[in-house]
Order: C-alpha cells, then structure tokens, then sequence
C-alpha cells in the first residue's frame, strides 16, 4: 500500500532523513521505533506531503505523492499529528466535521460519525464541550477521531501516547487495534516502544535518520540491542521483557 524509496529530507544544513525505505502493506500496524531527533516525525511529515524530500520518492496505492496535502488525504492517506493539535476553541463535534471538509458524501459522513462516538463514547458525552476543555487524553481521542473522519485507508499517527497517564496509554493502544478492526492500515511512531511493538506486525528502528533494523515486531522486541536501548530491559538472561 505505501512505499518509502531512498527518501532523504533536510532542514537547511541538517540531514533529517538519510535514504529510508519502508513498505506498509495493507491491514498492517507497522511501527517505526527509535529515539527523540533520530526522524521519526519527519518521516511521516514528508509521507504527508508537509515536507518535501531532497531525493527518494513515496509511493502510496502506486502512485507517486508530492507536496501536496489535500490531494494526498482525499488519496486516503490521514494524520494524527504529534501534540494533537484540535482547534481549541471549537466544539468537539466540529472538530470532528472538519476531518471530513474534503468529503461531499454526506450519508457516509454522518455514518462515519457515529462510527467515531461508538469508538471514543466520551467524544459523544463531550461533543458540545469546545475542544480546548478535555483533558489530554480526551484531545488525544478527538484527534484520532477527526483522522477516521477522513475516511482514508491508511492512517499515520505520531506519538500518540506522548505524556498521556499509564491507564490512559493503555486505552490509546487499544483503541488502535480497534481502529485496524475497521479496516484501516497503520503506521506509528511511538517512543513507547514495548506498547508499539506489542501491537505492531512489524517494525523499523530509526537511528540518527537511517533504518538500522527491520523485521517482524517480535523479532524487534526479542534483539538484545533493540531491548538495551529502547525496551528498558537488559539482554542479559534472554526472553521477553517484563
């Protein structure tokens, strides 16, 4: 479904992206693991046409993205961005309405509406509240949601469990894995490696903007130097983190 050639980005003088390449195939969770400033977010920037590649091409249902936002969302390709980013000031429920500004199709729309409450039931509760009154968690919902209302096939989100509480982290993964229920394909960068890695098919570890490993997810989470240095656990003694 996505293809990621040889992609290389730079901010002025800096390398963000040094040749990655990554394939998403569809109805997969794909994760991309690795530490702040190694690429993450920049990679998925430029998937979504906000950044323009120095070299390399993405490719998406075989077509070739550009720079181009709105083309690439009405491709079926959406973003829940890092920070969330809801309009504060406006309501919950048009905060959602406006993941589908590029749609005309408003059965489908309303339906996918009730789609997304059925899915975060405390958006419904909230639907009146403007945006900027829930809690972080709530936001966090509320921009995954306003993502499905795009009706895309593909949805890119970064860093959704940033500076969420535990129980809260919890309920975000696990709604991912329902919103791949849907039908959807994912791909996530996420610092929390062990809770990405527990949900993906597989994985990519990002360093310093290159790909220094790929495979499946619990082959990632099972290789020493991956476990020292994102899992929080010594390969010393072998198995599964705790």
């Amino acid at each position: 479904m996505l293809s990621v050639r040889d992609l290389h980005v730079s901010y002025g003088g800096i390398r963000a992206l040094k040749g990655v390449s990554l394939e998403v195939k569809r109805g997969e969770i794909v994760t991309i693991i690795g530490a702040n400033g190694a690429g993450k977010s920049t990679l998925l920037n430029a998937v979504s046409g906000f950044l323009k590649p120095t070299k390399g091409e993405v490719l998406f249902k075989d077509q070739r993205l550009g720079r181009q936002p709105a083309k690439i969302v009405k491709l079926g390709i959406c973003h829940v961005p890092e920070g969330r980013l809801v309009f504060a000031n406006l309501t919950v429920h048009d905060n959602l309405l406006l993941g589908a500004y590029l749609r005309k199709d408003r059965k489908a729309i309303a339906a996918d509406l009730e789609r997304v409450y059925a899915l975060f039931p405390r958006l419904k509760e909230r639907m009146r509240q403007p945006a900027g009154t829930l809690s972080g968690g709530e936001q966090q919902m509320l921009a995954m949601g306003r993502a499905l209302m795009t009706n895309g096939d593909l949805v890119l989100m970064d860093e959704p469990s940033l500076g969420l509480a535990p129980l809260l982290v919890q309920t975000v993964f696990d709604i991912i894995e329902e919103i791949r229920k849907l039908g959807k394909t994912i791909l996530l960068v996420e610092q929390n490696a062990y809770k990405a890695l527990s949900i993906a098919d597989r994985a990519y570890v990002l360093e310093q903007g290159r790909i220094v490993k790929e495979g499946p997810a619990c082959d990632i989470a099972n290789d020493p130097a991956v476990r020292d240095a994102y899992l929080g656990t010594k390969s010393k003694g072998g198995g599964a983190p705790a």
